[in-house]
């Protein structure tokens, strides 16, 4: 086999499509099934569309919210808005993967669900990997890609420092109907020790996702607790959480988010996606993030698979490539969550950055890219 994908997110199914696409035989492994929610908020920067449209993946088919605004709120409820250079649509996880999963089946792509890989070995004799799945299956490749998201028990066999220092955040997510926004605008909305998320999605639908701190959460017992005394001390928050339709009865939740810095090579796999880096929520472009990087990784990996460039040289090259796109937005992320969580500074920057648009126009581009 040319390539194994491990993770059947953005990342692991935009790389499969493309690298079917130049004629290898790829197989991905994913531990859920085809369609599924995950924790995420479900905007993407148009600068992902030429790189969509060239993988056959227009997402425009899903009937995507278009979206062309920012709105931050302090938790007392301040407001900046801005315009978003590019600009993006507003798509759920559950229909823009199970979309590129078909896709990647009409073209040839071996995907294995429900299943995960429970060790990745190199051979450097055979100059090959091997991997080893839950149901005892072992799969050889030439090339690996870890695509596998924010936490993985491969990330222990890699010995990663991230995966044993505890991450004191989780993220909670929503669908809702929400009739008192307008659907080209995303908002931002700060409380103690957390901001959330709301943007418009296909079918009339909004994405509302929002972060915090499991102390936050211990602090208050629940949920609905936590949103009732922490998050409804913004008006926009408190708005939302009394008028809006919740769609599902349970919000997804995810623990141990971790942004502390990561590497994008493990043990001679090519990381992308989540694996290799998480952005800030904040910074709102994960999304485009992971389909960015899952293009670096199937065009290295093409040329590796077709003898032009040495296993070193392809890691070299992937490796430069992906700090130069990236390491950029994420110290960018990091900084910019330093000053939002925290009522008083976050008061402070909202009402600060509310008087000099330029600022909030380099922020917002210094997380995105450009289209590719």
């Amino acid at each position: 086999m040319d390539v194994v994908i491990i993770g059947g997110g953005l990342g692991g199914l935009c790389a499969a499509l493309d690298l079917r696409q130049r004629g290898y035989a790829v197989t991905v492994v994913e531990r859920q099934r085809y369609p599924f929610h995950r924790v995420c908020g479900e905007y993407i920067s148009n600068e992902v569309l030429p790189y969509l449209h060239r993988l056959n993946a227009d997402p425009a088919a899903l009937g995507p919210a278009r979206i062309t605004r920012l709105q931050v709120s302090s938790p007392a409820g301040r407001r900046l808005t801005s315009e978003l250079p590019l600009g993006g649509f507003g798509v759920s996880r559950y229909a823009l993967d199970y979309f590129l999963y078909q896709r990647a089946i009409q073209s040839g792509v071996e995907i294995r669900q429900q299943t995960t890989a429970t060790q990745v070995t190199f051979d450097a004799a055979r100059n090959e990997h091997q991997v080893v799945l839950a149901d005892g299956t072992t799969l050889t490749a030439r090339v690996v890609l870890g695509a596998y998201g924010k936490r993985s028990a491969l990330d222990r066999q890699f010995a990663r420092p991230f995966f044993t220092q505890r991450s004191p955040y989780l993220g909670v997510k929503y669908h809702l109907r929400y009739s008192s926004m307008p659907r080209d605008l995303i908002e931002l909305h700060n409380f103690a020790d957390g901001y959330a998320g709301i943007s418009a999605i296909e079918d009339d639908k909004y994405c509302f996702c929002y972060l915090t701190t499991r102390q936050n959460l211990k602090t208050h017992g629940t949920i609905p607790q936590l949103e009732a005394q922490v998050l409804a001390h913004n008006p926009r928050l408190r708005h939302i959480l009394e008028t809006a339709e919740v769609l599902y009865p349970q919000p997804e939740v995810i623990n141990e988010i971790s942004f502390a810095p990561k590497t994008c090579l493990e043990d001679h796999v090519l990381l992308c996606g989540d694996a290799a880096g998480l952005i800030t929520p904040l910074c709102g472009n994960g999304m485009a993030m992971a389909i960015h990087g899952a293009s670096l990784a199937a065009a290295h990996t093409h040329e590796f698979l077709q003898h032009r460039i040495t296993r070193p040289a392809l890691e070299k090259a992937y490796s430069s490539d992906w700090h130069q796109y990236f390491g950029g937005r994420l110290r960018t992320g990091r900084a910019v969550q330093r000053l939002f969580g925290q009522p008083l500074l976050s008061e402070l920057v909202v009402n600060g950055l509310r008087l000099w648009p330029a600022a909030v126009r380099q922020l917002i581009r210094r997380t995105h890219g450009q289209p590719f």
